[in-house]
């Protein structure tokens, strides 16, 4: 089975996590920099779980409510708005070591079990754009989840009492291993306390799956009375990551009226400056935008992420020339980043240039050996391969985009078109036999 596939699994557990009118619409966001923040914190809570950090993955939601949740082992999903509420890098990893504790309690293998139970016809109702939403552009993707069977679809999340207290239990032990303190979690609690509602309807999503009761928050109250690591704090690094993680966040989801209230100029930290570079963008104050993110620059001049921004801004103010140049710094610091490869890449095709040409196909496919579940970089690729005149390597690249958008009588025919193009016995040729049949398959399945 192709991995895509498996991801529409993961997509099914999230929008049956949150029920949802059809009317309401929810992203997800992808960010070189916050993935990696959230896979460093993460990384020491899976190693003390005796699980591989090395693939973990994770997804951002682009929602304001307190949430998060594991799928189908390794599959880390965060809400925005439960990184920016955070005051600490501590809350932050006490939610992921929770979360944690539910994989290696097993909790999930009950879940598939309800999945399995559930007609599949049923699950995929709830969902419009499939795998496309994990496989879209970066910066935000978007699907319209529908209604219905609220009550249904939220059960098969909703964890037992037990499962909540034996998760509790994990992720105090694997934060005592990590010499983390468990006050973070104790406080994320403290803060889903507050917010509880007594309507269902309005809840906080976290509490309606996670039930959170008075006992759990005493054991942790009692840990931290008597544990050593309470007071200790993690690393200056974790805590400068996580101040600019909801610093961009802030200033990527927040009006820039709203960013500069919450860091004004006087504040001359790099998580805000970082925060109005961004917020001056999006307000149109161009040279304002550049002379803060070159600030950060000259002060950082080895920042991937920086340069990263300084190309962003410069390309959806339409300067390729210069986009292109910080794009290429931003790629010499880190090489191998599927989303900053794709950046650059995307500038070289978006030039128009014919001697840019080889360049952008060759960090379009460096990104995808990275990361092959991207419909939109197979989109750029495809079409970068079709001003080269490859064309059955554009044919095979759009329709693995076709795939993953679950558009199956399109990748059929364009994988069909490649199959004949390409010599009999290849590796494109086995690719898009491969997809073809896969696409055959499951447009059998979607049209019964």
């Amino acid at each position: 089975m192709r991995k895509t596939i498996k991801l529409l699994f993961f997509v099914v557990l999230w929008s049956v996590t949150f029920p949802v009118s059809k009317s309401h619409a929810i992203s997800f966001v992808r960010d070189a920099e916050i993935e990696r923040t959230i896979a460093l914190f993460a990384k020491p809570i899976f190693e003390a779980a005796g699980l591989s950090a090395d693939n973990i993955e994770i997804y951002l939601v682009n929602d304001s409510r307190l949430n998060a949740f594991v799928a189908n082992g390794q599959k880390l999903f965060i809400h925005t708005g439960l990184l920016q509420r955070s005051k600490s890098p501590e809350q932050v990893i006490g939610v992921i070591a929770h979360e944690t504790g539910h994989i290696a309690g097993g909790h999930l293998s009950r879940i598939r079990q309800k999945m399995e139970e559930t007609s599949p016809e049923s699950i995929l109702g709830f969902i419009l754009g499939g795998a496309a939403i994990l496989a879209g552009q970066p910066g935000a993707g978007s699907a319209i989840i529908m209604g219905g069977q609220d009550m249904a679809t939220r059960s098969l999340l909703k964890y037992s009492r037990t499962e909540e207290a034996s998760a509790d239990q994990a992720a105090v032990v694997y934060l005592d291993e990590t010499k983390t303190s468990t006050r973070g979690l104790l406080e994320f609690f403290e803060i889903l306390k507050k917010t509880e509602l007594s309507s269902t309807s309005q809840q906080n999503p976290y509490i309606r799956t996670h039930p959170l009761t008075a006992e759990r928050i005493t054991f942790l109250a009692a840990h931290v009375a008597k544990s050593p690591l309470s007071d200790i704090r993690v690393s200056d690094e974790f805590i400068e990551l996580h101040a600019r993680m909801r610093a961009k966040l802030d200033s990527y989801l927040l009006s820039p009226t709203h960013t500069f209230r919450l860091y004004p100029t006087s504040d001359t930290s790099i998580p805000a400056r970082y925060a109005r570079a961004q917020a001056y963008h999006k307000d149109n104050q161009h040279e304002k935008a550049i002379a803060e993110i070159d600030g950060l620059i000259a002060d950082h001049p080895n920042d991937p992420y920086f340069y990263e921004l300084k190309g962003q801004i410069y390309f959806e103010n339409g300067d390729i020339e210069n986009a292109i140049e910080a794009y290429k710094k931003s790629v010499a610091i880190l090489p191998k980043h599927p989303l900053l490869l794709l950046a650059l890449g995307r500038a070289y095709q978006e030039s128009g240039k014919d001697e840019y040409l080889p360049e952008a196909i060759d960090l379009l496919e460096q990104s995808i050996k990275q990361d092959n579940t991207s419909s939109f970089t197979w989109r750029q690729l495809g079409i970068a391969y079709g001003r080269a005149n490859r064309m059955a390597e554009s044919s095979l690249a759009l329709a693995e985009e076709a795939y993953l958008q679950r558009h199956y009588k399109e990748a059929i025919f364009l994988a069909g078109r490649a199959e004949k193009e390409f010599k009999t016995g290849s590796p494109q040729w086995i690719q898009a036999q491969d997809l073809r049949l896969a696409s055959e398959r499951l447009q059998k399945k979607q049209n019964k």
